[in-house]
């Protein structure tokens, strides 16, 4: 098929890293490897802050000319056979595939959507309602996560979905071959105001429970707004635990953490966490809470340690237990790897898409 391919709240081709962009790629990737030929159909971010953000009218404007220019090159250039919408939420709707679908008579399809109740009580119903009218009217909408698609199905019953659990691209993290130095601990992750700020925070918390004998180091790969805040955080510890490596490549990524003992990141707000799976298809461990949806990709007990949601010292615990027991470690060292590889692969999740895809084109057949 020719899928145009649309992610509102951030582009394929954005600048900035992060798990959105990734996934993004991910998606488009699993898309061709099914054979079909995928393309951006826009670049136009639909993200508002606030739902009186001033930039809404001008956002609306601006969605109305990008369906007419898009719609004017369909006509030039062939009608795509299906219309994929990556992250649909509250903050960043759809304001260009339902219309074009109905226009075009194609299907209409998403992944990742997200709908919260709770948002219409903080001035985001409008939006909401377009939401929910759009997620009603597509051919399949493809949860990741059973949060998510009991969040779907609690607001619609009668939507249409299925399930495709997060996936990676495991190549890089597969060809090293773990070297685990002992007692050295890794996390990679972005620095910025939220949820990811309160897990450095959390993490620092933790670490600072361990024994004083306990000879641990941590690698920490990420930058972002908060780095000195983050710095911070970490500024009791001597200087000598911490290694401060700022945003690297995926391919540095794997053999920093083909070179770890233990992934460690609590996962505040996670809505799974790609991060999780990389460092597990390199052969870690991981330690983690077991808040969101970090289930969805840790398996408690198999492929690493699943704390209570903010419960630092059984945070701090977990860490500790398995840098002391480095049979257990190596147990679920190799369960992690496994798990990804035989489970979350990009291979495997292109099959998996390419199903669903197919049946949501037969079924507007």
């Amino acid at each position: 098929m020719k899928i145009a391919f649309y992610a509102p709240l951030k582009s394929p081709n954005h600048s900035v890293p992060s798990g959105d962009r990734l996934m993004a790629r991910l998606l488009m990737q699993a898309m061709a490897m099914g054979g079909h030929e995928v393309s951006i159909a826009s670049e136009l971010r639909s993200f508002l802050k606030e739902p009186d953000d001033p930039a809404q009218l001008s956002l609306a404007d601006a969605a109305e000319r990008e369906i007419e220019t898009i719609t004017q090159r369909w006509q030039r250039q062939g009608v795509p056979e299906l219309w994929f919408c990556y992250h649909p939420y509250y903050k960043a709707p759809d304001l260009l595939g339902p219309a074009l679908s109905r226009r075009f008579g194609i299907p209409y399809v998403t992944a990742e959507a997200s709908y919260s109740p709770k948002r219409d009580r903080t001035g985001w119903q409008a939006v909401q309602n377009g939401l929910l009218t759009a997620l009603n009217a597509a051919a399949v909408n493809i949860c990741f996560t059973a949060r998510d698609r009991d969040g779907l199905v609690r607001a619609s019953p009668h939507l249409r979905w299925a399930m495709l659990p997060p996936f990676i691209n495991t190549e890089t993290f597969l060809k090293n071959v773990p070297r685990p130095v002992p007692a050295k601990l890794i996390t990679v992750a972005m620095m910025r105001a939220g949820d990811k700020l309160d897990s450095y925070r959390s993490l620092s918390e933790a670490l600072a429970l361990l024994p004083q004998d306990l000879d641990w180091t941590l690698d920490i790969i990420g930058n972002g707004p908060e780095r000195a805040a983050v710095e911070a955080m970490f500024s009791a510890f001597p200087p000598h635990r911490l290694v401060w490596h700022g945003e690297k490549t995926a391919t540095e990524i794997a053999t920093l953490l083909a070179e770890a003992c233990l992934y460690v990141w609590p996962g505040h707000g996670e809505a799974y966490g790609l991060a999780y799976l990389e460092a597990q298809a390199a052969g870690l461990p991981v330690v983690a809470e077991k808040v969101a949806g970090v289930p969805e990709v840790v398996k408690s007990g198999i492929t690493g340690l699943l704390t209570p949601d903010n419960d630092t010292a059984a945070y701090a615990e977990a860490i500790h237990t398995l840098l002391g027991n480095n049979r257990q470690r190596e147990e679920l060292a190799r369960a992690a790897r496994a798990f990804v590889k035989n489970e979350r692969s990009l291979e495997n999740a292109a099959k998996e898409l390419n199903q669903i895809l197919l049946q949501a084109k037969a079924g507007r057949s």
